[in-house]
């Protein structure tokens, strides 16, 4: 068994779509007090509110505030441990400080198993009598134990069931790749294989900052501008699905034609901080592709390796083994002094990523 998330497109009918809104202000207006309240008792006197105080606090809040009984007290509660869980984040050092939610933007709620029901297919979700649609497109996981419904900037609403799958093995191949990523080929195979990076955000590049402007000229918190507004979102949306698409497709078929992937770990958030490559590499998702590879090789049985973002792919001369130092970007093919091979620079550092790659299974396994 596998732990998974498999999201679907959902349609609410007009009832369903209010008690939602309404659900998304409520955990929104809970999430900020209490995150206000916590803030100030940590600057103020140096306590450190967890969950329970936590919980004691939003009991005192349905006691001044009735209209939090109107919505599930599930999903108020999520809020609550999905807050807990940022600040152990923010405290271990993994993330930023927990930040205020808007109205505006994505909107979500989780539900565990006691605010929700599945019946012969069909969704049942707490204060609404009518189930909730929504187009299954795959199989849901054999065991469901919780449900996010979310609203994106675009209007669409989604719906994501958490819980466990059992694993889809493919056959045994002896087929081993490594990956080398990059902006104007997006990967190079040690099969020799390239392939174009797709650049979705720079063909919309243009049109989205058309919109953006004529969003800016119009009047804040008027109907033009909301429009405007939604507009944008769209566009921003049809970027992410089309990347997301290529990005499935791509690492689908890698994990179903070789038996173990090897690809570099890159420090994308430091490479980001050059800012004549920052939009690109945004662009190209490098995080998101690479993290597609490792949880489709648990699902399908493969063997997926991080190679050191230390390991000098670029310098060593894959047929004798030479490592001829650092290159220039703009070095895209070389000759190796020792042996007189001729390496495409991508190709080559593939190459020694899926050899890194199969030496550290070895030894693993040795």
């Amino acid at each position: 068994m596998v732990h998974c998330s498999h999201k679907y497109r959902a349609y609410p009918t007009d009832a369903q779509a209010k008690l939602l809104a309404q659900t998304f202000g409520s955990v929104r207006f809970v999430w900020n007090h209490i995150l206000d309240w916590r803030s100030k008792e940590y600057s103020l006197n140096g306590t450190k509110i967890n969950y329970t105080k936590s919980s004691a606090k939003l009991t005192e809040m349905k006691q001044e505030l009735a209209w939090l009984y109107d919505v599930s007290n599930v999903a108020l509660q999520q809020a609550l441990r999905n807050q807990d869980k940022a600040f152990s984040n923010f405290f271990a050092k993994h993330s930023k400080y927990p930040a205020f939610k808007s109205r505006r933007g994505k909107q979500s709620i989780r539900l565990t198993s006691n605010a929700f029901r599945i019946k012969d297919g069909q969704l049942f979700i707490a204060k609404s009598d009518e189930a909730l649609r929504f187009v299954e497109s795959r199989p849901l996981p054999a065991k469901v134990t919780s449900i996010t419904i979310s609203k994106a900037a675009a209007g669409r609403y989604f719906v994501a069931f958490q819980g466990e799958a059992d694993k889809t093995l493919l056959p045994v191949t002896d087929k081993s790749i490594g990956i080398d990523l990059g902006l104007t080929h997006f990967i190079a195979t040690s099969d020799g294989e390239k392939i174009d990076a797709p650049k979705i955000f720079r063909k919309h590049e243009a049109k989205l900052a058309r919109y953006q402007r004529a969003m800016s000229r119009k009047q804040k918190g008027s109907n033009n501008r909301n429009r405007a507004r939604r507009k944008v979102a769209r566009l921003h949306a049809k970027i992410a699905d089309t990347r997301n698409d290529f990005l499935h497709k791509l690492s689908t078929r890698i994990i179903r034609e070789n038996q173990t992937v090897s690809v570099e770990d890159l420090n994308v958030a430091g490479l980001q901080k050059n800012h004549c490559l920052a939009k690109s590499i945004a662009d190209a998702s490098w995080s998101e592709f690479t993290r597609q590879l490792e949880y489709k090789s648990v699902w399908y049985g493969r063997t997926f390796v991080k190679i050191s973002r230390w390991y000098p792919s670029s310098q060593i001369c894959s047929a004798c083994g030479h490592r001829d130092g650092k290159k220039a970007l703009s070095v895209r093919e070389w000759a190796c002094p020792e042996c007189g091979a001729i390496h495409d620079r991508d190709i080559n550092a593939s190459i020694n990523v899926d050899t890194a790659g199969r030496a550290e299974i070895n030894g693993c396994q040795t």
